[in-house]
């Protein structure tokens, strides 16, 4: 059982992937982080003597630290946060626990380069609809929650990423794009190397429903109707975006805990006291 202040990375688990993902601190040394440069989800690496600096950017925020083994270097960072008002809590274990129960990490090294601000910029054509809303939503759930996404003008997606920092995705001849018959999405959990059984369940759907391969998964008319659908509610891609991601947040919590439940009503023959069986049809 974790200790008071820690957090076992059973507990952690559950909230990867999810919007209550704490902020997450790699305080490993490099001589640590070269040995192993995978990180937990959505992680920000910072050397364990700067961490107050940061401190600002905490206020009202939930925070996790680790470093190698959850000893002396996650300690005693989490209790300087805790004196400064910020609820932080140590992975119990540190990375090598993490590591130890198969729990899905991000390989470090092959993350894009932040802008001179410190945000991971990406870019991408504009009137996103499948690939273009999942992958920003797998970048802010599993690599970056700050990352900055620009929406342009085909014909610009790489003059702007140029300029600005930024990294281009889906289109065609960039890195982050489709392959043979995978799409962004499946690329971008290939080159940031996670493995997690939910994950894979949604990309199975996002990549039937991008590439009309509809016999792939029975979800992805759904989402294929549910993607055009906000894609004509929104005029701004970024309204848009922030719609989209409550879908796949749901779509993912179903891969993750809910695919076994079903739906139904009458539940049985004899419907609820005082309503007929015909209004059940709004269940």
């Amino acid at each position: 059982m974790a200790a008071p202040y820690e957090i076992s990375p059973t507990q952690l688990l559950r909230l990867v992937g999810t919007p209550d993902m704490p902020v997450t601190l790699d305080l490993r040394i490099d001589e640590d982080f070269a040995a192993d440069p995978r990180t937990v989800p959505t992680a920000r690496r910072i050397s364990f003597d700067r961490v107050e600096e940061i401190i600002p950017s905490l206020v009202g925020k939930r925070v996790v630290v680790y470093c190698q083994k959850g000893r002396k270097i996650s300690q005693g960072a989490a209790a300087i946060l805790r004196a400064s008002d910020i609820p932080a809590e140590v992975l119990e274990g540190g990375q090598f626990a993490w590591r130890d129960v198969g729990a899905p990490m991000i390989s470090a090294t092959k993350l894009p380069q932040p802008d001179r601000l410190g945000r991971m910029v990406w870019v991408t054509r504009h009137r996103p609809k499948i690939d273009r809303i999942a992958c920003p939503w797998l970048i802010r759930r599993f690599i970056a929650p700050d990352a900055l996404f620009l929406f342009v003008p085909p014909a610009d997606v790489e003059l702007v990423a140029e300029r600005f920092q930024g990294t281009p995705f889906d289109i065609e001849g960039v890195r982050f794009s489709h392959r043979d018959k995978f799409c962004s999405f499946d690329t971008m959990i290939s080159e940031f190397g996670l493995s997690d059984p939910a994950l894979d369940h949604v990309a199975t759907i996002v990549r039937a429903a991008d590439t009309n391969r509809h016999e792939l998964a029975p979800e992805a008319p759904g989402l294929l109707a549910v993607m055009l659908g906000l894609s004509r509610m929104y005029r701004d891609d970024l309204a848009q975006l922030e719609a989209g991601m409550a879908v796949y947040d749901a779509l993912y919590r179903w891969a993750r805990d809910a695919t076994d439940e079903g739906h139904d009503w009458p539940a049985s023959s004899t419907p609820p006291r005082g309503r007929s069986k015909t209004e059940g049809s709004e269940a």
